[in-house]
């Protein structure tokens, strides 16, 4: 089920997330709930009437009225900019969905899951790992986490937390980590694929999220790597 149309929403808590992000709760009368790895459409009306919509992830999930979003801040994006630095509670948008039926888990679903997030692509994966915990699914998970920083990490502390949950997690960094970090620093490889994912021969469920070029690295590695192409699912995105 999805909200035919636009619906009203207001925004309910704004919470820093890193220098350029924010996660937002917004409040939306009538929600219907939604799966772990959907998204919204959201959109906002200027004074002069001028309109703006981008699609955000869900990092909620299930039945209530208020979905939770985290919003990176792209350079120069207006929508952006503006969730990151300006919105407050009380503030009025409105919202269409929830949207997408394929890149979402589902928790019915036995098959070792495998995910891979580059920058604010963890918000649909984290969405699904938190919903695993609810369900206290026994489905094997690990999560890869790719970051230039661990400054830039959203959800630090909640997916640092996921290992002692039963989700296997592996940090990486591209350009700088942590004090005492002894692994490599730089874009993720075949090799790191190879180490930190399930093996191709335990067919998991694949689901890789981030920039466009990032998304399309990894699903060349992995199918690279012997993993069935038909089990590697892909989300993406970029500034309009």
């Amino acid at each position: 089920m999805i909200v035919r149309g636009w619906a009203p929403a207001r925004v309910a808590d704004v919470i820093p997330a890193t220098p350029t992000a924010r996660v937002l709760r917004v409040a939306v009368p009538g929600w219907p709930g939604n799966l772990p790895g959907q998204h919204l459409d959201l959109r906002l009306t200027a004074e002069d009437g001028y309109q703006a919509v981008r699609s955000y992830s869900i990092a909620s999930s299930g039945p209530g009225e208020t979905v939770e979003l985290a919003v990176d801040e792209v350079p120069d994006g207006e929508v952006s900019s503006y969730l990151v630095r300006d919105v407050q509670p009380g503030d009025e948008l409105e919202v269409k969905g929830p949207l997408g039926g394929y890149f979402v888990w589902r928790d019915d679903d036995p098959s070792a899951v495998q995910l891979i997030a580059g920058g604010s692509g963890i918000v649909p994966l984290l969405a699904m790992a938190r919903a695993r915990a609810r369900a206290a699914s026994v489905a094997p998970f690990r999560l890869l986490y790719s970051v230039r920083s661990p400054a830039d990490a959203l959800y630090r502390d909640e997916v640092a937390a996921l290992d002692a949950a039963g989700v296997a997690l592996t940090w990486a960094y591209t350009r700088s980590a942590p004090e005492g970090w002894d692994g490599r620093v730089g874009r993720l490889t075949e090799e790191t694929l190879r180490a930190a994912a399930f093996a191709p021969q335990e067919r998991p469920a694949v689901f890789v999220c981030g920039p466009t070029g990032f998304v399309e690295t990894v699903a060349s590695a992995l199918v690279a790597l012997g993993h069935d192409p038909g089990r590697v699912r892909t989300e993406r995105f970029g500034g309009a």
